[in-house]
């Protein structure tokens, strides 16, 4: 009874954070509900034993995405807030629209529920053959490593594009005294955490992306704090960090087909090394372009 009140006040909780996040008339509120809208959403991923989404929803999700948000919020003139005007009608005529919809993907989705899933089963038959011990990360980066190296793709292609909207820097006129304290202590247990995080992902929840984030956070909260230079996309290590994770992975793609093995299949006595390499370079990518996307360059964009 009390793990369903929990969870019955999870859910109340998530929808009501929704709701004030997409409707407030406040901005600031907003984005503030925003973010506790995340970290709700983690405490649920962790809820349903989905540990790697929680630590993604929390990082990213929560602390990522706010900080933009908060920057975006910075970067706006003051004006009025304007009231909710929405006629009755238009609302209503929203809900006759949304309201078939959902009933049609309930109907589509109904037959799923009846099917007996297969993949678990391939699953156990591939796992020792994966050289790693979780199942989430043997499917990213062996049973399904494309989908991973297309990720780190639509990444890069993130950045090369917010690069072409101009030069975005992220600065306080004056670092908070208060921020700069807990920088110098958050910020080496946040390198700690994302070792951590990426060596335990072979196998337990984590991995480059989770591992990565973390890292993305402590640069962030660093250069908030004018503790951290601004970063340049000229300083040609930063390119090499941003570059290296996509270009090891197709590297490696490139070695096992010209090896015979075929794409990205891995040798089995070696699978667990280039894995590891694998995750290593692409957290170190993962962090230089989250926080090159976030906090922005030192300089005018080329």
């Amino acid at each position: 009874m009390t793990d369903w009140l929990f969870d019955g006040t999870l859910g109340l909780l998530l929808l009501a954070l929704a709701l004030g996040a997409l409707h407030g008339r406040n901005l600031y509120a907003s984005v503030l509900l925003f973010v506790a809208f995340g970290m709700v959403m983690a405490v649920i991923w962790a809820r349903l034993g989905a540990a790697d989404l929680a630590l993604a929803e929390a990082a990213i999700g929560a602390g990522l995405s706010g900080v933009l948000l908060f920057a975006a919020l910075a970067r706006q003139p003051g004006r009025q807030e304007l009231p909710d005007i929405t006629p009755t009608r238009q609302r209503l005529a929203a809900a006759l629209v949304v309201l078939p919809l959902l009933f049609m993907l309930l109907q589509g989705l109904a037959p799923l529920a009846d099917g007996t899933p297969t993949l678990p089963d391939e699953l156990d038959r591939v796992m020792p053959r994966t050289g790693v011990s979780h199942p989430v990360t043997a499917v990213l980066l062996n049973v399904r490593a494309w989908d991973t190296l297309l990720e780190l793709a639509v990444l890069l292609l993130a950045l090369l594009g917010a690069r072409q909207l101009g030069p975005r820097r992220l600065d306080l006129a004056e670092p908070w005294p208060l921020l700069r304290a807990w920088a110098r202590v958050l910020a080496p247990l946040l390198v700690l955490a994302a070792g951590y995080i990426l060596w335990r992902g072979a196998s337990s929840p984590g991995g480059a992306f989770q591992a990565g984030s973390l890292l993305a956070a402590g640069v962030v909260l660093l250069r908030l704090s004018a503790l951290l230079p601004r970063l340049r996309w000229s300083f040609a290590p930063l390119r090499l960090l941003v570059l290296g994770g996509l270009m090891l992975f197709i590297g490696v793609a490139i070695t096992t087909a010209w090896l015979g093995e075929g794409w990205l299949n891995y040798p089995d006595d070696s699978a667990k090394l280039i894995i590891l390499l694998i995750e290593a370079v692409a957290t170190l990518s993962i962090a230089a372009s989250l926080s090159l996307l976030v906090i922005g360059e030192g300089e005018d964009s080329s």
